[in-house]
């Protein structure tokens, strides 16, 4: 059930979760910085105030974090598949994935056709998620500024080849030509994809399916 009170919770959780206070979180997602404020969570009349539903969306798209993922701590659970951690920081350590620069994976030998890591070359990360439960998972780190300002040169970006990508999610491409580039899905057909630049100095980009070699869902960044 939907409350006034789990709602704020779930708001101060996901702050909590970035190492934010809701000022903080307020001011990432472009809000005014006490529109989160407890003191603005009743009005002048005692009746209770709800964050709105576009302050919620630039709040989610501000932390790179689903409805899903908002709902979950809504009622109280944790967070699944696109947990979001404190920017910057691992939790205690369950495992390691594989790790790879951006500019090495435009190389061949890193990758099967399916977009796995294989091969030799890479190195490890730690990864709060036994590898167990996310067989394929990896990491690629951050070179550059084309990523700005979402991503910054040396973020780690956690990527889940296999999983289920929808509009709006932000994943990992490689062309047949072995450009790699992280961007925003806009739209996706039977014949072709359209992707949005994180960089509004770069552009946005457009590929038919048959010039991708594979695409796959970012689901955590440190940052």
């Amino acid at each position: 059930m939907l409350s006034h009170e789990r709602i704020w919770s779930a708001l101060d959780a996901l702050a909590e979760r970035h190492g934010l206070t809701a000022s903080g979180l307020a001011r990432r997602a472009g809000l005014d910085p006490t529109a989160f404020n407890k003191s603005k969570r009743c009005g002048a009349d005692g009746r209770d105030r709800w964050p709105s539903t576009e302050s919620l969306a630039k709040v989610l798209d501000a932390t790179g974090s689903s409805l899903e993922e908002f709902m979950n701590l809504v009622r109280g659970g944790a967070a699944q598949s696109e947990s979001v951690f404190p920017d910057g920081v691992f939790p205690p350590q369950a495992g390691s994935i594989p790790l790879l620069g951006f500019a090495q994976a435009g190389s061949g030998g890193f990758f099967d056709d399916g977009g796995f890591p294989a091969g030799q070359g890479w190195d490890v990360v730690d990864f709060p998620v036994q590898p167990s439960e996310k067989p394929g998972v990896y990491a690629l780190e951050v070179q550059g500024d084309s990523m700005m300002p979402l991503y910054r040169d040396g973020d780690i970006l956690v990527i889940e080849p296999g999983a289920q990508i929808r509009r709006g999610d932000r994943v990992v491409v490689r062309s047949r030509d072995g450009e790699v580039m992280a961007k925003v899905l806009n739209r996706q057909s039977a014949k072709s994809i359209e992707l949005v630049s994180l960089n509004p100095d770069h552009p946005n980009r457009s590929f038919e399916l048959s010039e991708v070699d594979w695409m796959a869902r970012i689901i955590w960044a440190s940052q």
